[in-house]
């Protein structure tokens, strides 16, 4: 394995003057769920020089039995001290990638299947960054610690009085800074109990790795505060639900410049992206399965809470899939697309890979997009209302994803079998189960 020595000197100094004793070996399941392997430090250049073996039939969707035997090689890049560790016992952390046992990237390890989407983009001389903005809920848990969906507080957007969260959010803050994530800013959201945390636009393997340890570094300080942190798309039914609002654009892989950007051309935006959003409606409903990923994701994407339902792109109008933020004269540099759907419980790495996919492949057959849609399209007329709308449930975007070819390649073979798979189980599992609503609408009556 080939070993950047800059960053092994980085790791080595980091180790000793911390007196790091144990590494999380961090890596993803299919889903996004963060799995682990710790090791003791005495056994980090095993690590580094030769990777740590695990058993990859106990990890959803990795393999079976009869095929178990995998290794985890860290990315030195990732390395760092987690912050919220007893000093005693100093913990880092470094995510890894997945190698089968003859030295081949296991094609099921979501961040080889992202990496391969944008090494594609590089043969073509981009490279894709994004900029996700997750929200999140904080809850009270019950005396018991039973968890609870009471909200933390009552206030609104940008509210300051009434928003108990402002002083976890800053130790949220200080916590993500510490593990290497530089944040731009962080506010309460619409809904009562709800957040954002917003961190540096980057290139989408860095951001996805970023978007990992984001969610993992919430958890642990909103638990640290009494609190529960959740990234479920709807928690709450009447209020709005968390999304992942992804912003995107393509850079040149010699020169830097930002490609999507064209003055004089409507909206500021070169025929190249324009190509990319084509691309990105014209798959919507195939990449929903991956990008909303719950049966309770389906309950966020609904008229009337600033989610996305039909498959329109525009400017200024926050009830459409794709929007075109406002940039400052001078500053084309700053040019993206923003897609409204993602929510944050998708696996980031699986979500970005769809997303570049659709894209690229909207540039390569030159598609299109329709006219933009600036009105709001939960008021439109009965008419307008034939325009494409996103799948209705996860039953009906696992049907699509089935029918979508492009999406299925950008998973390749293994995880596109292994995710329908989960996700289909976790479909009949919900529409095998009565839930509350039923037996209050139906048992008085019937």
């Amino acid at each position: 394995m080939a070993i950047d020595q800059a960053q092994a000197e980085r790791v080595a100094e980091i180790m000793a003057t911390q007196r790091v004793r144990f590494i999380n070996l961090q890596f993803s399941d299919i889903v996004g769920i963060v799995k682990q392997v710790t090791i003791p430090a005495s056994q980090w250049r095993i690590a580094v020089d030769h990777g740590i073996w695990f058993d990859g039939s106990s990890i959803e969707g990795f393999a079976r039995v009869a095929e178990s035997d995998m290794y985890l090689v860290p990315e030195l890049s990732t390395f760092t001290v987690i912050p919220w560790e007893s000093d005693q016992l100093a913990t880092a952390r470094v995510i890894c990638d997945v190698y089968m046992p003859n030295g081949s990237p296991f094609s099921g390890d979501p961040r080889y299947v992202l990496k391969r989407a944008l090494a594609e983009a590089a043969a073509l001389g981009y490279v894709y960054n994004t900029g996700p903005e997750l929200e999140f809920f904080l809850f009270k848990p019950r005396p018991d610690g039973t968890l609870s969906i009471t909200p933390h507080d009552q206030a609104s957007y940008f509210d300051v009085s009434t928003d108990l969260a402002h002083n976890v959010r800053r130790q949220m803050v200080e916590a993500l800074e510490a593990v290497g994530i530089e944040v731009e800013a962080t506010h309460h959201e619409v809904a009562v109990g709800q957040h954002e945390i917003d961190f540096r636009y980057d290139n989408a393997l860095r951001t996805a790795d970023n978007v990992i340890t984001l969610r993992t570094t919430l958890k642990a300080i909103a638990q640290r505060n009494g609190l529960h942190c959740t990234f479920m798309p709807k928690p709450i039914s009447g209020i709005n639900g968390s999304g992942m609002h992804t912003h995107q654009s393509f850079t040149d892989l010699k020169t830097g410049k930002n490609l999507f950007a064209a003055s004089g051309s409507q909206y500021g935006l070169s025929e190249l992206a324009l190509r990319f959003i084509a691309g990105q409606l014209e798959h919507a409903r195939g990449m929903a399965a991956i990008i909303a990923p719950l049966v309770n994701s389906y309950k966020r994407l609904v008229p009337g809470f600033e989610a996305p339902t039909y498959i329109t792109w525009a400017r200024t109008n926050r009830s459409a899939l794709i929007r075109v933020p406002r940039v400052s004269d001078g500053r084309a540099a700053s040019t993206r697309i923003e897609l409204r759907c993602p929510d944050p419980a998708a696996n980031p790495y699986l979500a970005f890979a769809v997303m570049l996919t659709a894209g690229l492949d909207g540039i390569q057959r030159k598609l299109k997009p329709p006219e933009p849609a600036e009105e709001n399209l939960y008021h439109v007329d009965v008419a307008r209302r034939s325009l494409p709308a996103m799948p209705r449930s996860l039953g009906e975007a696992l049907e699509e994803l089935r029918r979508d070819e492009v999406i299925q390649v950008a998973l390749g073979g293994h995880l596109f079998e292994r995710y329908v798979e989960a996700k289909t189980s976790e479909w009949e599992d919900y529409r095998r189960t009565v839930n509350q609503w039923e037996v209050d609408r139906y048992l008085p009556i019937y």
